[in-house]
């Protein structure tokens, strides 16, 4: 088997891999349709957009940090099972209101917010899982074969829902049915969690309920400058970088003066540059600091790019450039807070993750859309990349002392997974935890490296 997917030869891994296949597709389905139905029935129609993924993500903000204590304490295959249900249940409400004609703004709102609470659980305990599943020498293949999976959905999904939009009429009813495919895609995936082969599973001790456990995790990453460097990159490419559902629908509708299948059509032309970026890194034997960054740099100036191009073809065949370095930058990011965290840590760290990566979005989604309302969707793309750039470079001159950290982003095998540098840490006057100095907490303290 190629080296590529040589996490598929663990059978646990194969059925969680099929079964989040099929949920992927559906979600980005309903991606695609709930931002087409706001659109529809909504006054103002970017204004609304933005505070409707505003709510989706808010939870996100405000529960990670308890979900991540969650996940560190409940069996994770468990908890996965509950929460595909509180995504389920909202997504089917809303699809049976459009499919009925009833839908109103204000539902949008409610039942995305009560999916974003689902989310908000599920994805730590979903993220920290798939270390359980394969082994130590797999981890970094199974987090990009995850990336590819959910961007081969994404290439898939938005162009099957334009179309099954187009079909249905393109109005409110297509996209509720639409929004009733996503409901019923989480139900495979809770089969598949209940078919795992238990005996197999590299299940992490849970912590146990206790005070504290919150700030333990807090602390972990405050003291870790490498750690909170991805976590800065993160920052500024999610809040200001990475708003697709709001940037590309605007460009299409409001520059491009194109419909739902061309907006489908963008969505999968990003797909195709994500599967292609997700692959390259389930090939890539290791994740250094200095690919995140670089990472982040490139992708901030590709979205600027995309944002000054004059035609919708231009827009849809540099749209695969966005997505390769997008998801270079998010599967890098993603492995490398895996890779150099303590196992009994690393649902809360993963919860502060997504927290900071994805909770940055109800802070950028509604200026997006606000910008997009008076400046013109344009400037959603140019500003939005800006600030990415500048942000990324501004937390690595905080973050590293500037010369320590170009240093190292330089020196090849620096901060890598498995040894950091201690006398160029020690010399920014970083009291980071190393392996090699004999740190408290040693990266693949607990028996395994994540």
């Amino acid at each position: 088997m190629s080296p590529t997917f040589r996490s598929l030869r663990n059978p646990n891994y194969r059925l969680y891999a099929a079964g989040g296949i099929v949920s992927n597709t559906g979600t980005w389905m309903q991606r695609i349709a709930q931002d087409w139905l706001v659109l529809a029935i909504a006054a103002n129609g970017a204004t609304a957009l933005g505070i409707t993924t505003a709510l989706q993500f808010l939870p996100m903000l405000l529960l990670s940090p308890y979900a991540g204590v969650v996940a560190d304490r409940v069996p994770k295959r468990r908890l996965l099972q509950v929460t595909q249900l509180m995504m389920a249940a909202p997504s089917a409400a809303l699809g049976v209101l459009a499919v009925t004609g009833t839908v109103e703004v204000w539902h949008v709102y409610t039942l995305t917010f009560l999916f974003g609470v689902g989310t908000a659980f599920d994805a730590p305990a979903r993220q920290s899982f798939v270390s359980e599943i394969v082994d130590e020498d797999d981890l970094t293949n199974a987090v990009g074969l995850n990336s590819a999976s959910f961007n081969a959905a994404r290439l898939v999904g938005p162009a099957l829902a334009g179309v099954m939009i187009a079909a249905l009429g393109g109005g409110v009813v297509g996209t509720g049915w639409v929004i009733l495919i996503n409901a019923v895609s989480y139900l495979p995936v809770i089969a598949v969690l209940g078919r795992l082969d238990g005996a197999a599973l590299h299940s992490a001790s849970v912590t146990g309920r206790r005070k504290g456990a919150l700030r333990e995790g807090l602390r972990y990453v405050r003291g870790r400058r490498d750690l909170m460097l991805v976590l800065a990159v993160v920052f500024f490419a999610g809040t200001f970088g990475l708003n697709f559902s709001i940037t590309s629908a605007l460009m299409v509708t409001e520059v491009f003066g194109r419909e739902s299948a061309a907006y489908g059509l963008v969505g999968s032309a990003v797909a195709v540059g994500s599967l292609t970026g997700a692959l390259l890194a389930a090939g890539r034997a290791e994740v250094r600091l200095r690919l995140v960054v670089g990472a982040g740099l490139v992708f901030s100036v590709a979205v600027v790019v995309a944002g000054l191009l004059p035609t919708y073809w231009s827009f849809v065949v540099f749209a695969p450039v966005l997505g390769v370095t997008a998801l270079t930058m998010i599967t890098a990011a993603n492995t490398r807070m895996q890779i150099a965290t303590d196992p009994a840590l690393r649902g809360r760290v993963m919860a502060l993750y997504l927290m900071i990566f994805m909770g940055g979005t109800p802070v950028g989604a509604p200026l997006i859309g606000w910008v997009g309302e008076e400046y013109g969707a344009r400037w959603t793309l140019v500003l939005g990349g800006a600030i990415t750039l500048v942000g990324i470079l501004v937390s690595l001159a905080v973050l590293g002392h500037v010369r320590p950290v170009l240093t190292a982003l330089r020196r090849p095998g620096s901060l890598g997974p498995r040894v950091w540098h201690s006398q160029t840490i020690e010399r920014a006057g970083n009291q980071i935890d190393t392996p090699d100095r004999g740190g408290s907490v040693p990266v693949g303290a607990g028996g395994r490296q994540a």
